[in-house]
């Protein structure tokens, strides 16, 4: 043991009193010191007293970076959780973080779930070689969707925009290319979780009758060495040969994070492709990239320099006309007793997003199907409203609690 060095608190033994400590390489000793104040976790580093004992001072967590892991949650109990880490089960305390079983999350040993990234598990490939079917699971079927631009409530400038920037392009690429213009390659849809960034490119996919590439988060990683970056290379090249194509990242954040000293090697490699695959676009290919993330600074900065994600459209909050516009488009459909009274639940939603007015309609269809009603009526709708509100709260309360 090397005076200075940071360690790691993994056990402490009171009775002893007894201290283990890990270092980075993975070793681990024993100190016989008073630990009284010490608990499993906390970083130290070790001081030379200088009669030949070690003490063991409380140092910053910055000495100790560690590698957050993306798992599936498979087990959460009360006091810990079971995530499965590409195929490794870790035991993980069970945090303040409000997830579910099946959810995609990021993790640390001592800190336990500290973000959700996907509510859908995350799907690892599972062969030692990419094939045409791995690269498939990344490709929706055409005619899956049947969202149109009037499913899509309010912010008409936020949907014009995205238009002009990826819907026209991929369109009039001949046209464009006539005039000399530059091609487009990439767009990042920035705004908070639940703001229709996601909902908005598949609706420009089906708009423009362009094969849509969908990459959810870190479903890219592979448990195989190195496979994740030739998974974004071959997608990239079956984009390529299509007439037109859009390649998407929902929550590009987890894929192409900053990358420093502590960055994993795998991310670094994933980052790097990315920025190959895009700086490469033969001239006559008719793709465009699209990305969300409701955290951009913690995007790599080499991705949004000229030449790759250098346009940017921001979903802002929904003002009270967007969110009755939201309020009638995620009505669609339903059947609902006239009239019901949307300016006034527009009114009372002041800073929610449009998934939390959707999920009033569920809500309020629950209501009217538990009490035998054929269509939504007005007590439906406000009793979805209060429902929504209170979950909407207890998230906050949550959210501030950490």
């Amino acid at each position: 043991m090397i005076a200075g060095t940071p360690a790691r608190v993994r056990a402490v033994d009171s009775d002893g009193p007894t201290l283990w400590v890990e270092f980075h390489n993975g070793n681990v000793a024993s100190l016989a010191l008073d630990s009284a104040s010490l608990k499993p976790g906390d970083i130290v580093q070790l001081v030379d007293q200088g009669d030949g004992t070690v003490s063991a001072e409380p140092a910053p967590d910055a000495l100790w970076p560690e590698e957050p892991m993306i798992g599936v949650v498979r087990l959460k109990l009360d006091d810990i959780t079971v995530v499965d880490s590409g195929g490794r089960v870790r035991r993980i305390p069970t945090s303040r973080v409000a997830y579910d079983e099946g959810n995609t999350v990021e993790a640390r040993e001592f800190d336990g779930v500290t973000r959700v990234l996907s509510e859908s598990p995350l799907r690892y490939i599972d062969l030692p070689t990419v094939d045409k079917a791995a690269i498939d699971r990344f490709l929706v079927e055409k005619g899956a969707s049947t969202l149109t631009f009037e499913d899509f409530g309010g912010m008409k400038d936020v949907v014009r925009r995205a238009q002009e920037l990826i819907e026209l392009p991929l369109k009039k690429r001949r046209e464009l290319a006539g005039i000399g213009a530059k091609a487009i390659k990439g767009v990042l849809f920035t705004g908070p979780p639940g703001s229709g960034k996601t909902m908005l490119a598949r609706i420009i996919a089906a708009q423009a009758d362009a094969a849509f590439f969908e990459i959810s988060g870190p479903e890219i990683f592979s448990k195989w060495f190195g496979q994740s970056g030739e998974v974004l290379r071959q997608i990239f090249e079956r984009a390529a040969k299509q007439p037109s194509a859009i390649v998407f990242f929902d929550e590009i954040d987890s894929v192409a994070a900053r990358r420093g000293e502590e960055s994993h090697e795998e991310t670094k490699r994933v980052v790097a492709q990315l920025l190959a695959l895009m700086d490469g676009f033969d001239a006559d290919a008719n793709v465009v990239v699209i990305a969300t993330t409701n955290r951009p600074d913690d995007i790599d900065p080499a991705l949004r320099r000229p030449g790759r994600f250098d346009w940017e459209i921001a979903f802002p909050e929904p003002n009270l006309a967007d969110r009755q516009s939201i309020l009638e488009a995620s009505a669609r459909g339903l059947a609902r007793a006239h009239p019901l009274p949307l300016a006034y639940v527009a009114a009372q939603t002041d800073e929610w997003t449009a998934a939390d007015l959707a999920g009033i309609w569920t809500e309020a269809a629950l209501l009217a199907v538990s009490d035998d009603r054929t269509a939504i009526t007005v007590e439906d709708l406000l009793g979805g409203l209060e429902r929504v509100g209170r979950q909407r709260s207890e998230k906050l309360s949550a959210a501030d609690r950490r």
